[in-house]
């Protein structure tokens, strides 16, 4: 089998779980595991249909790092639960979700599947990074359009990505972005720039869609060609260029943020999927028991049985 790493945009991921998943069934001590026995079954759909030889589930250790919001004040404001003076502030998680994040790493950690995160980075950026250093083909498991700026053919580098659900998994290569939106993966971040996503709390270009921006890129290439044009005043309408010009002050920051980090110095463990031999598995099995993980254990063990 040709070695191939995949890696999990975790939070994005288990959010995913959480939702998609009722949260009647419970631990003895009452805690909701419906996100635990989400996750674990979709990292056992993936393992059975993408057949990865190494898989790391990355992790936000900052979901909004200050050296953003230092750029864009208004990143990810509206998911802010509490501000923390010197530290990560607090994302608004539902409690019910909270509780069941110690539980997801424990899981994890008995699976042999490896979490890495990074100070002050988000997943996106640790992706970013195992993408761009990989020695190997590589799968991104997200629902974080963000991440479409990795995809690479020339480096077999694809975004299996989650927004349909599960069972509309879209396997996204340069073809597929291009069909999307226009643009190519190289141009994705210029194009997330431009157009902005409130999700994310990104205003984007007042009056620039996705349509124009697209436009823009096909013509100029990026955005120091798009915003040269506009200060040379050729190559776009009036009110095009008056737009662009009017956001150069959010274009002189916004694309370190759009950007995700790609040289971060990490140590990364290895990431090989194993079987679990016996100890590991009788260890996994009182995993399942203690927190109600019923058959998602079971059939994740299996699945690792099956690499």
């Amino acid at each position: 089998m040709t070695d191939r790493l995949m890696l999990l945009d975790s939070a994005s991921l288990y959010f995913r779980a959480f939702y998609g998943v009722p949260d009647t069934v419970r631990a003895p001590d009452g805690r909701p595991v419906n996100a635990v026995r989400g996750f674990l079954d979709i990292i056992t759909r993936l393992v059975t249909t993408y057949r990865p030889t190494h898989l790391v589930a990355c992790w936000d250790d900052d979901w909004r790092p200050q050296w953003r919001v230092d750029l864009i004040p208004t990143y990810k404001t509206h998911r802010v639960a509490e501000v923390v003076a010197g530290g990560p502030d607090v994302e608004e998680v539902p409690d019910p979700l909270e509780v069941q994040v110690p539980v997801i790493r424990e899981a994890l950690d008995a699976l042999g599947i490896r979490i890495v995160g990074a100070a002050a980075h988000e997943a996106d950026d640790v992706i970013g990074t195992l993408a761009t250093t990989a020695t190997m083909p590589v799968d991104i498991v997200t629902g974080d359009r963000d991440l479409f700026q990795l995809v690479d053919d020339a480096r077999d580098v694809r975004v299996v990505y989650t927004a349909r659900g599960m069972s509309n998994l879209e396997v996204l290569t340069d073809a597929a972005v291009v069909a999307k939106y226009g643009v190519l993966p190289s141009q994705y971040a210029d194009f997330a720039t431009l157009r902005g996503d409130s999700s994310d709390g990104l205003p984007g270009v007042a009056g620039i869609g996705e349509k124009t921006a697209a436009g823009l890129l096909a013509t100029f290439g990026d955005l120091e060609g798009i915003i040269a044009a506009a200060e040379l005043g050729g190559g776009m309408s009036a009110g095009v260029r008056s737009k662009v010009l009017a956001g150069l002050p959010y274009l002189a920051v916004a694309p370190q943020v759009v950007a995700v980090v790609r040289d971060l110095p990490l140590e990364v463990p290895d990431s090989r999927l194993r079987p679990l031999d016996e100890r590991a598995k009788t260890d996994a099995a009182a995993l399942a028991e203690r927190w109600a993980l019923g058959t998602a254990m079971t059939r994740i063990v299996d699945a690792l049985d099956a690499v």
